[in-house]
């Protein structure tokens, strides 16, 4: 009988492109997951067959890394950064049905990623702390998918908590679970259906070199900062004036979003979520004009969420460049608020959103 294990997309509440900063986040594991159902091999071949994307791919373990992308590498490049540390994984029948949706910045890629690791080290009876196993899924994009992802949405995927957020320091791995009331608030999330992955592949890495040209450049000055994480904005804002437009901006976005998800974490562990609102808002506003990484279609969705009732604050959400926002409600409000939210944004753009609620969910598992 084949084992069936699942590992969940995620949101961030707030801390848009901070992991890779090495600074603090707050996301949910959401109840939307990648499905896996696996059975062990008495060979080293891996079999992976895809619901979504109707295609079988095979492979053997010791195959040479493929030269093209393709959906099997984020697979594969688990399979490999496990072997690559020591893990004598075998072969695999692998059944994929994911309902994290594709592209859209929910990390369908995390949730794929996750499930297959933890199936294989369990296939092969074989145990590893879920920090670690986020590291290696982490590590099979970056060196393998070639996606210079920091580790928040693997860290998600394995150490989600039920009815609560996670503040992650992302140079320590530490993890607060913070009590997440689905009660007393709602997490409507709404798909724009547009996803400009051209630019969003190519201009993450971007955003990464240029927040390594700013600590460069106040390494200059301050050589023990390895970070920005290890500066605040008043401290590099005078340097800062001399700099060129676009990495002062970034340098902004940054050292200001830290501050916001420590003042995000606080009002959510005192239920004020009306403030939590505002500070998703106000990193809205950063992650569009500071770091650049939104897009006509999440503006808008974000622009329709603030002229309806009930609405807390909204944000875009994951890398950018289209996909997904998020908006708190209250969650007496939140059904009317999603279909006004859809009906509105056909109107504007004649494109039928997938907008829907989203709670907190558990990490990766085995579920039969």
């Amino acid at each position: 009988m084949p084992r069936v294990f699942r590992a969940p997309g995620r949101i961030n509440l707030i801390g848009g492109h901070l992991d890779y900063n090495e600074g603090w986040v707050l996301p949910i594991a959401i109840d939307r997951s990648c499905f896996l159902a696996a059975k062990a091999r008495n060979d080293r071949l891996l079999r992976i067959h895809s619901v979504q994307m109707q295609e079988t791919f095979e492979c053997h373990l010791d195959d040479p890394r493929p030269q093209q992308h393709h959906w099997s590498n984020y697979v594969r490049g688990v399979a490999w950064a496990l072997r690559e540390a020591g893990q004598s994984i075998a072969g695999a029948d692998l059944l994929i049905s994911n309902d994290v949706p594709m592209g859209a910045g929910l990390s369908s890629s995390a949730a794929l990623e996750v499930s297959a690791g933890f199936a294989l080290l369990r296939l092969s009876d074989l145990k590893m702390d879920r920090v670690q196993l986020a590291r290696i899924c982490q590590r099979a994009e970056n060196e393998y998918v070639g996606m210079r992802c920091g580790i928040m949405d693997q860290l998600v995927a394995c150490c989600g908590r039920r009815a609560h957020a996670l503040l992650i320091d992302c140079r320590t791995l530490e993890i607060e679970p913070v009590p997440f009331d689905d009660s007393s608030v709602a997490v409507v999330v709404a798909n724009t259906m547009v996803k400009h992955a051209l630019a969003a592949s190519s201009e993450y890495n971007r955003r990464r070199t240029e927040c390594d040209d700013a600590v460069a450049r106040i390494r200059a000055v301050r050589p023990n900062v390895k970070t920005l994480r290890d500066v605040s904005w008043p401290e590099i804002q005078q340097m800062a004036s001399t700099w060129p437009n676009d990495i002062r901006r970034r340098a902004r976005h940054v050292t200001t979003e830290m501050l916001r998800v420590h003042a995000a974490a606080a009002a959510l562990r005192k239920g004020d979520f009306a403030e939590l609102g505002r500070l998703i808002s106000e990193a809205h506003v950063s992650l569009d004009t500071d770091y650049e990484v939104s897009s006509v279609e999440l503006n808008l969705m974000v622009a329709l969420a603030q002229q309806i009732p009930g609405l807390l604050g909204a944000r875009m959400t994951g890398a950018g460049f289209g996909g997904c926002t998020i908006n708190l409600t209250g969650p007496n409000d939140a059904a009317e608020f999603a279909a006004k939210l859809a009906e509105s944004y056909e109107e504007k753009t004649s494109i039928k959103p997938d907008v829907y609620v989203c709670r907190a969910s558990d990490g990766v598992e085995e579920i039969v």
